[in-house]
């Protein structure tokens, strides 16, 4: 906590300083940054040592003096992921606003009365920090954006705690730093609202998870002496598996559920824990309806139905909304999303803009821009054997790919001109008279 005659360059440049050196201090605990700043004062935070983190019990005391008394509002923003290497990749140098992912960031520590942060907070689950200023606040936590806000009436009276949720790189023809800035401008519109309203506030910037996990084992239980590489695999979240009377019924996995209810701004649903109330299942109808403590609720409705030709029972995914501020968003799943009964369904990509799987069915002029973006999604619906593995899986990639095809084309091509080639060469004929060049040669009398 820097000092409030300490000059706003120094307190910055000191920030960024801590954070190149816990960056070359990675320990084996999940961490996120946690950044924070005050129109109104914020009490000073202890110094700490570098490499130092931040525990869940340090954070709620700190969290019980600075909201201790009287009511306050604090505006969180919480990224999908985040983690302090996004700040030394990304962050530029202060001096240069065109070189930084985060100018508003930046002016707002540097305009506020008073700012801290804690580079290194020890992550436990995505709804950590939310849950321990609800109980310090003691009110629920009101999902908004930048438009929300704008229309929104603030009680001063009353403590508040507005939750804006903010995407993280999904790979959707956007780079990390185009995100980052465009989640930076959503904090200056935000900031920008709060001062107009003339209302004082606290902030705070973190992450629902790590973005990049460095994990090192401890140099004393290291073997002396040369060792091989090893992969480090990845922690793979399991499946959603939703049980009906004790059996499982519904099993969904997907790398990313990204959703977007506005423009160019994704929200990332695989990284938070959803709850499964009001699914149900039976011998011909599925629904798995998926809701998350941000607002957001995805109902996946699936169906068994018997087909004479194929003399045997296939899956449909018939529809999948969308649920969000009341409103409703409907993608009805095309032919293509279908799989035997006793298969599950895999695809790579199964979009509502883009290859489209999901056909968007809006009647709300409200929701004609709401997307949807599944990655490596897999599904079952029925016929499932046990609740830990999918059965076999139905994959929507057809054999014949563009690839393939652009191969046979181009070998038929090629077969097609060898064999007209060695047709022209069998209709050649040898001359069965050839001129004697040792008899007299041949005279034209040409007349006059």
């Amino acid at each position: 906590m820097a000092g409030p005659k300490c000059s706003s360059r120094v307190r910055l440049m000191a920030f960024l300083a801590i954070f190149a050196t816990l960056n070359s201090t990675a320990s084996s605990v999940a961490q996120v940054p946690l950044l924070m700043w005050s129109s109104d004062g914020l009490p000073a935070l202890a110094s700490t040592a570098a490499g130092h983190i931040t525990s869940k019990d340090q954070l709620m005391a700190y969290f019980t003096s600075a909201f201790g008394s009287g009511p306050h509002t604090v505006l969180l923003f919480l990224q999908d992921k985040l983690s302090k290497d996004d700040f030394t990749v990304f962050g530029g140098v202060f001096g240069n606003k065109q070189d930084s992912a985060f100018p508003n960031l930046e002016a707002a520590l540097q305009s506020s009365s008073s700012s801290g942060m804690l580079p290194a907070l020890e992550w436990s689950d995505s709804s950590a920090i939310p849950a321990l200023l609800q109980e310090k606040l003691g009110v629920s936590p009101l999902l908004v954006d930048a438009d929300t806000l704008s229309h929104l009436s603030i009680n001063t009276s009353a403590s508040n705690l507005l939750l804006i949720n903010l995407p993280y790189c999904t790979g959707l023809d956007k780079t990390c730093k185009e995100v980052l800035h465009e989640n930076d401008e959503t904090i200056g519109k935000v900031l920008s609202i709060m001062k107009d309203k003339d209302v004082l506030y606290t902030a705070m910037y973190t992450g629902l998870k790590p973005s990049r996990v460095i994990s090192e084992t401890s140099m004393s239980i290291q073997p002396a002496g040369r060792s091989l590489l090893q992969a480090v695999l990845p922690n793979v979240a399991p499946p959603i598996m939703f049980n009906e009377s004790g059996n499982p019924c519904i099993m969904l996995w997907a790398q990313n559920l990204s959703i977007s209810t506005s423009k160019d701004v994704w929200i990332d649903l695989a990284a938070q824990t959803p709850s499964m109330a009001g699914s149900l299942c039976n011998g011909s109808n599925s629904l798995l309806v998926l809701s998350y403590e941000s607002g957001y609720t995805l109902r996946f409705a699936m169906s068994r139905r018997f087909f004479p030709v194929s003399a045997r029972f296939w899956f449909t995914l018939d529809s999948v909304q969308l649920q969000a501020n009341g409103l409703t968003a409907s993608f009805i799943g095309s032919r293509n999303i279908y799989a035997p009964a006793e298969y599950s369904f895999h695809c790579q990509s199964v979009t509502s803009f883009r290859d489209t799987l999901l056909v968007p069915n809006n009647t709300n002029t409200n929701t004609t821009a709401w997307m949807l973006n599944f990655i490596d999604f897999q599904i079952q619906g029925f016929g499932l054997a046990n609740g830990t593995d999918f059965s076999y899986a139905s994959d929507c990639a057809g054999f014949f790919t563009p690839g393939i095809w652009m191969g046979l084309l181009t070998g038929l091509l090629f077969l097609w001109i060898f064999v007209y080639g060695l047709h022209m060469i069998m209709q050649l004929n040898t001359m069965d008279r050839f001129d004697d060049p040792k008899g007299p040669s041949i005279s034209v009398p040409q007349s006059e």
